[in-house]
Formats: structure tokens, sequence, C-alpha cells
């Protein structure tokens, strides 16, 4: 009895501090990395600095994965930590005795969260929590809504494009929210035993996860990725070019996931009736967000005609909507900063890889010449995939980028045959997008699940049925699109 009173005791102690050991243990790992001797490495030319670097990635990857604490929270002691360890303003003993130039600025690891990628978030956050504000948005729901009538099949594609469409500018797990909220009304009209109501409950996480694949600010993986191949590579992939390539795989997607869903979860119903409560006012105020978001985003779209690049537009609708005093001060804490550190943190990964020179030792170090150029494009993909499905898509494409990057430099020849590391960049925010099987795979899901209207094994089915034709017709055209030289 005595024997059992302390086991209980012991159980209790590692549930209530569950979190602290996670951090502790994941810590104590990354600090013996950092003070091995560097040759256990087996990388020629490593230093201590690149070594703390590999510690940070190691400590970070693992912190993602355990989430012993939000990932945001993980993004934020990256930069934290980046600065005390390996810049040029770090602890003094930390860095005494080494040369200036293995060092980072630290206006470098400063500035990923003043990087125009973030910039870019930052605008697509101001138009959705103005048309959410505003009451724009449900406006634009109930007219997007309207053409697919009551005919329960019909209107469930409905759902799934209306909520991609919305997905490509506003957050995912907004979108979701507030189309499950007038999803509402129409499962109240089907009956208990229908079976599309599971089909209408997964068709909103599923239009979520696919619609933000369309554009750059759809979703973090895409801004990651872009960040890299725009800024190293210089490939220059700007807004209407990406939603060119990705639209009509998009829309593709989800005709097939429609699709699937009618067959699994057929309809009994014959007949239902939207009813969508609220929208916009009338007003001067309203008028100047239609505006301001269809000129933003004919703006984005024609990147190339106008010579302004999107960056520089995502700042255009905050000017307007501040000095028209549509967002006020207090509406800025309502912004999603935690995706925008999320963001930055990875950043400051793949800065870390790049300006101590880790990347270039990594990529002289391991063979990646001798692997070849289609299995490590689609083993790239798959790999982001299925962290994906256990971590967020932003924390598994910003540990993933950095390295694919080193690995396709050491294999820029062979990988010159399919478009180079710009096919390879844009293949793993793809497949981060794809990966929807679980309830914590996305808030999406999540949100969806939490209705109590699916199953775990029912998302799980349709997830993977989806995310495997999604990645097969997605790699088959990026593929045929580097061979073209369109990413190269």
């Amino acid at each position: 009895m005595e024997q059992r009173s302390t086991q209980e005791r012991i159980w209790r102690f590692l549930r209530r501090y569950n979190r602290y050991i996670k951090v502790g243990i994941i810590s104590l790992i990354a600090l013996i990395i950092a003070t091995l001797p560097t040759g256990i490495f087996g990388i020629d030319g490593l230093n201590p600095i690149q070594q703390r670097v590999i510690a940070i990635f190691v400590w970070a990857a693992c912190m993602w994965i355990v989430e012993a604490v939000p990932a945001w929270t993980t993004s934020l002691l990256i930069i934290v930590i980046m600065l005390l360890t390996v810049s040029d303003s770090a602890i003094t003993p930390l860095i005494s005795g080494y040369d200036k130039a293995d060092l980072m600025s630290y206006k470098t690891i400063m500035n990923t969260f003043a990087n125009p990628t973030v910039m870019l978030f930052m605008g697509g956050f101001i138009l959705a929590l103005v048309a959410s504000k505003s009451g724009v948005d449900v406006s634009m729901a109930r007219a997007m809504l309207k053409p697919f009538g009551s005919k329960p099949s019909v209107l469930l594609f409905g759902f799934m494009l209306v909520t991609a469409v919305f997905s490509m500018f506003v957050s995912n797990t907004a979108t979701a929210a507030m189309m499950l909220t007038f999803l509402a009304p129409v499962l109240r009209q089907l009956p208990h035993t229908e079976k599309g109501t599971a089909a209408f409950a997964l068709a909103i996480p599923i239009g979520a996860n696919i619609g933000g694949l369309a554009t750059p600010i759809g979703t973090p993986p895409n801004g990651i990725a872009l960040q890299y191949i725009n800024g190293d590579l210089g490939l220059g992939i700007d807004f209407g070019e990406w939603m060119m390539i990705m639209t009509p795989l998009m829309l593709v997607v989800l005709i097939l996931s429609w699709v699937l869903l009618r067959i699994s979860y057929p309809f009994t119903a014959k007949k239902v009736n939207m009813h969508i409560m609220g929208g916009a006012k009338n007003g001067w105020r309203t008028y100047v967000i239609y505006g301001t978001l269809a000129v933003t985003i004919l703006l984005w779209m024609f990147e190339k005609v106008t010579g302004i690049n999107s960056y520089v537009v995502a700042l255009f609708p905050i000017g307007v909507f501040a000095i028209t005093r549509i967002i006020k001060s207090s509406d800025l804490k309502d912004i999603d900063w935690a995706c925008l550190w999320m963001v930055a943190g990875g950043f400051a990964l793949g800065e870390g890889m790049s300006k101590t020179g880790l990347a270039d030792n990594l990529v002289q170090a391991i063979p990646f010449d001798s692997w070849p150029a289609i299995i490590v494009l689609i083993g790239g993909g798959l790999i982001c995939w299925l962290l994906s499905q256990f971590i967020s898509n932003s924390a598994a494409t910003a540990l993933m980028v950095p390295i694919m990057v080193a690995v396709g430099k050491g294999i820029e020849g062979p990988l010159g045959d399919y478009g180079g590391i710009g096919t390879l960049l844009v293949g793993i925010a793809m497949a981060a997008s794809f990966a929807m099987s679980l309830p914590i795979s996305t808030p999406p899901n999540a949100i969806a699940y939490s209705t109590g209207l699916i199953k775990t094994k029912q998302m799980f089915t349709t997830g993977m049925i989806v995310g495997v034709l999604a990645l097969v017709l997605g790699y088959a055209l990026i593929i045929t699109l580097g061979r073209m030289g369109y990413f190269g």
C-alpha cells in the first residue's frame, strides 16, 4: 500500500511539473551539444560559434516537437538565445577570444522580426482584422454562398470554396471558426441520422487548410519558403506568380475532396436553407474597406506591372485604415503576434546557419551530391508533411527549410533538372499545407473536431486520402514547372 502511494505521488509530481521537466531535459541536451569538442561532429572547419547554432537548432526542434511551451515562445527564445550566445553583442565571456567575423551581427538577428515577409503577414492580418470588425467578412460570405442554392451536396462545395477563398487572405483559424458559425443553422435542419453532417464538418477544415496554399499570405509556410526563394536565392517569384501556380492546384484538390466527401458521406436530405445574420453597415467606412481590400489584392496580383513589390503593398492597407481611424491603437492587440514571432524565429534559425558559415560547412562535410535529386525533392516534402501532422506547420517548415537549402546547395547540379532549390522549397511549403489528418494537425482541424460532429477516425481517413492525393498532384505540377525552368 505504501509503495502504491509513493508511485502515485511520483506520477502526480511528473504530471504537475511535466512542462518544466521537458524544458530541463531538452536544455541539458542542447548544453551538452554546445560544449562537446568540435571534432566529434566530423564537420571540417566547424568553430564553437557554429556549434552553438547547432545546439540552438536541436533545442528549437525538440521544443517545437514536444510543445513544452507554445510554439511562438520557442521562436521568441531562439532570437533571445542567439543574441546572447552567437552575436557580436552576446555575453562577453561567451565570445571573448573569438574572431568577430565568426559572430553574427545583433542587428541581423533582431531584423528578423522586421523582415519584409513579417510585414507582408502584418498587412494580411490587418485586412482580416478590419473585415471581421466591420462585418464585411459576413456580408462577403453571405453573397458568395448565395449562388450555391439549397441542395446539400452543392452547398457543401460552396462552403468548401468560400472557406478556401477566405483562407487565401485571412487566418485559416479565424476562417474555420467563422464558417462553422455559418454552418450551424444548416446542420440544425438536417436529421440526426444524416451522414452528410460529417461531410459539412470536414469540409470546413479541408477548405481552410487547402485554401491557404493559394497565396503567399495564406499560411506562414508559404512566406517562409518565399523569403529564401526571393531573398537568399534571388529567384523573384512574386505574389501573382505564386497564385498562378497554386490556385489551380488548390481548386483541383478542393473538387477531389468534395467528390470524396460526397461518396463517403452521402446526403439523404433534399434541401436546406441558408440563414446568415449580420453583416457590414452602410457608410463611408464600409466603402473604404471594400475599396482598400480590392486595391490591395490587385496590387499584389499585378506586382510586375506596377513595380510595387508585395511587401510594400502590405503596408498600404495599414496606412489607409490608420489615417481613416478605421483601426485604432486598441485594435492592434488583436493581431496574431504569435504567428509573427513564429515566422521571425524560423528566419533567425536560417540566418544563424547562413551567416555563421555553418550551412557551407555542412554542404562540404556531407556528400549530398551522391544523393538522388528526386529522392531529396520528394523525401523532403514527405518529412515536412509527416512532421506537420503532429506539430505546427510553421514550426515544421521553419525546421525543414534551412536544412533543405543546405542540402539543395549540395546537389545543385542534379537538382537543376527539376528546377533547382526553388522547386525544393516550394514543395516543402506545399507539403505543410496538406497535413490535415489529426485534430492536432492544424487549428481548423481542432475547431471542427471540437463540434463533436466528426470522429478522429473520420478525420484521419479523409485527411490521409486528401493529403496523399494533393501531394501526388502537387509534386507532379511543381516538377513539371521546374523542368520548364519556372523555379530556376
